[in-house]
């Protein structure tokens, strides 16, 4: 199975308009537009039920003391955690791509409450939940990483074809959930990678 992206080329940068965080001229950062980014998938193997869609940054700092701190810098080399930007589940087996800007459009202070997408789909709650703390990110939240942060953040859209129509989920659920649930019905895996910073020094 491959995927890739109109949005964005794999291991390339993505653009600002697919991020909740971008970079300002006058400030260490602005809000972007925080549109989601065009996917498409292909070579799909038979059997396929529905899908699983999961974007996580795997280079978040696992100590925050520093995090977008004026005359301070996060090290390349400090420790790094993932941080999971969207979870989408129950997508329809026969669906191949989905639009730039259908799922997630401006950011919405305390989250989006019911986020759209393709019909059946459900999506879960993203790690914004836990670091605004100030209700559940459901969908799609893009690229926000410390400004000061030294090292260049990387973002895996991972799509699992399952032979599952449906996932058993709670209501609210994580992308630690959905992977549970589609433990042992995953029939192929793609990735596609797109790199981002807030570091002017790193943006050159």
């Amino acid at each position: 199975m491959k995927i890739r992206s109109d949005s964005f080329a794999h291991l390339a940068p993505i653009p600002s308009r697919y991020a909740f965080g971008a970079p300002s001229a006058t400030a260490p950062m602005a809000y972007g537009e925080n549109e989601n980014p065009h996917l498409e998938w292909s070579e799909v193997p038979a059997g396929t039920a529905s899908f699983l869609l999961i974007c996580v940054d795997d280079d978040v700092p696992t100590v925050f003391d520093d995090v977008n701190k004026e005359g301070r810098s996060i090290a390349a080399d400090l420790p790094r955690q993932d941080f999971i930007h969207w979870v989408m589940a129950d997508i329809p087996g026969a669906l191949r791509n989905i639009a730039a800007g259908s799922c997630a459009r401006g950011i919405h202070a305390g989250g989006k409450r019911q986020p759209p997408g393709p019909a059946g789909t459900r999506q879960g709650v993203n790690d914004y939940t836990m670091f605004m703390g100030d209700g559940d990110y459901l969908g799609y939240d893009g690229p926000c990483p410390p400004w000061n942060d030294e090292r260049l953040h990387h973002y895996h859209f991972r799509l699992y074809a399952l032979d599952l129509t449906q996932l058993e989920l709670p209501a609210r659920f994580t992308a630690k959930d959905a992977l549970a649930a589609a433990h042992g019905h995953i029939l192929a895996q793609a990735t596609l990678t797109g790199t981002y910073t807030l570091n002017r020094q790193l943006l050159g």
